[in-house]
């Protein structure tokens, strides 16, 4: 790349990077002097013709020594000419635009659990209830004398009815107890299960979610080149006539193989994939707003998601292959640069260059910094728990249509008994609740008459009705 400077440069010293400084270090170690001729194209066979052009081509016809570059090795480049051995591995990936980050969903507290969980924890609730419910009845232990003082009750009562089931049930669930107990052995053993049951998974959702609310999630459409095959919105390309596009097109493996078929076909209805480099196919994927990604080589990749931020690499290699720096045919500089590039490789250079003008020169590092930023927990805003909100209103407005039902169950009632309208009940009553003063309330008495013979019609009279276990 060319020098940033304000200065009017010439020669060797126009020029600067990653494969500048390793001619430089080579050059040190070696004792010679180089000149730099740029040459804008890598190096191709015309399928047709098989004429090279580029730098392949300029050292076919002497007009170099060596090309230094990020010079992929392969099958038709070491056939024409010679390579030093690698001074950089890689492969082919994927570019694409970074993930989206997911809006938090309003009812983001569910989330630590998958529905079928919930299902499974509801299914277990209701089932546990009513284990205790048929044990309570079944246990002699679980029938108590409602009345302590009274030595030789006449009835016996069992606090575990269906619904205190139900209470005892969910108040463990929520680690809030319940104000009954129970007595048996085997309801306790069923209360301990589901204490240790609740206990687990309590623990895990707590734990849980605190991920699931304080860390940003992201959202790819694509995870992998088959994801990719496998849909048609996104459209895919690579740099024309580089080894990408060879090994795309000689590939046997039958997803690559669709992937370069269809690439075609869309060149030939007229929205040509294929770009002249690989910056104008990382510039279409910036600005393509997810609907394009692009095949280069990770090293490439590497270098512009430093500097381009709203750019990632998707998943993994597609081969392996390196970088190496070609020679004419039968070089006799061969087997000097080979131990050259060994000296370099034992002392750590290699390394130093990559984080130098990868991440440090030319705006690297950038993306870098953003990313632990983003990293740390972020403060919960209303849109993560604003589902909590709803189902605490929801639940209180479900909690007053119960209680206008069982107010105006129980004015019926009185209406019934006192032989009143129903209007009337309903008015004395609501008078006495919107005084909003005093905790205690008078007694409905029944009249003389109704008491007598309710209390000769009752159980308490009726011997042959008797029964200790109702």
């Amino acid at each position: 790349m060319l020098r940033e400077s304000s200065e009017r440069l010439s020669g060797n010293d126009r020029f600067e990077g990653f494969c500048i400084d390793l001619l430089n270090e080579i050059a040190e170690i070696l004792k010679f002097n180089f000149v730099l001729i740029p040459i804008k194209a890598y190096g191709s066979r015309n399928a047709k013709t098989g004429e090279w052009n580029g730098m392949i081509k300029e050292l076919l016809e002497d007009r170099g020594d060596m090309a230094v570059t990020d010079l992929t090795i392969n099958f038709e480049r070491e056939d024409a000419v010679d390579f030093t051995m690698p001074f950089m591995n890689l492969g082919i990936s994927i570019l694409y635009k970074k993930p989206q980050k997911m809006a938090p969903s309003l009812f983001s507290f569910l989330s630590p659990l998958s529905i079928e969980v919930w299902i499974y924890m509801i299914t277990a609730y209701v089932g546990v209830s009513i284990v205790m419910y048929i044990l309570a009845r079944f246990s002699p232990y679980e029938w108590q004398n409602p009345h302590p003082c009274d030595p030789d009750p006449d009835t016996l009562e069992n606090q575990f009815t269906i619904l205190n089931c139900l209470w005892f049930a969910i108040g463990s669930l929520m680690q809030q107890g319940c104000d009954f107990l129970p007595q048996a052995v085997s309801t306790r053993m069923v209360a301990g299960m589901w204490w240790f049951f609740t206990l687990i998974m309590i623990s895990s959702y707590t734990a849980n979610l605190a991920a699931f609310l304080t860390v940003e999630r992201m959202e790819s459409p694509i995870g992998s080149a088959e994801d990719l095959a496998k849909q048609t919105k996104i459209k895919y390309g690579l740099k024309e006539g580089g080894t990408t596009s060879v090994f795309f097109r000689d590939s046997i493996i039958p997803t690559y193989k669709h992937m370069w078929d269809t690439m075609n076909r869309y060149k030939e209805m007229g929205e040509n994939v294929f770009t002249g480099s690989n910056k104008e196919g990382a510039t279409r994927v910036s600005k393509s707003n997810g609907l394009y990604a692009f095949f280069m080589e990770s090293t490439t990749i590497e270098y512009v998601i430093e500097r381009e931020c709203d750019l990632t690499q998707v998943g993994g290699l597609l081969d392996s292959k390196s970088y190496g720096i070609a020679l004419q045919p039968g070089s006799p500089y061969k087997g000097a640069l080979d131990v050259a590039i060994l000296t370099l490789q034992s002392r750590g250079r290699f390394h130093t260059l990559k984080e130098k003008w990868f991440r440090q020169k030319r705006g690297g590092g950038k993306c870098k910094e953003e990313a632990g930023g983003s990293s740390m927990a972020s403060e919960l805003n209303l849109p993560n728990v604003g589902g909590v909100f709803v189902v605490l209103i929801g639940g209180m407005g479900l909690a007053l249509v119960v209680a206008l039902g069982e107010f105006v169950l129980y004015c019926w009632e009185i209406s019934r008994e006192d032989e009143k309208s129903l209007i009337s009940v309903l008015s004395e009553e609501l008078v006495f609740v919107f005084q909003c003063k005093g905790s205690t309330k008078p007694v409905k008495k029944e009249s003389e008459t109704a008491a007598v013979d309710n209390m000769y019609g009752s159980d308490v009279y009726n011997c042959s009705g008797r029964n200790p276990l109702t």
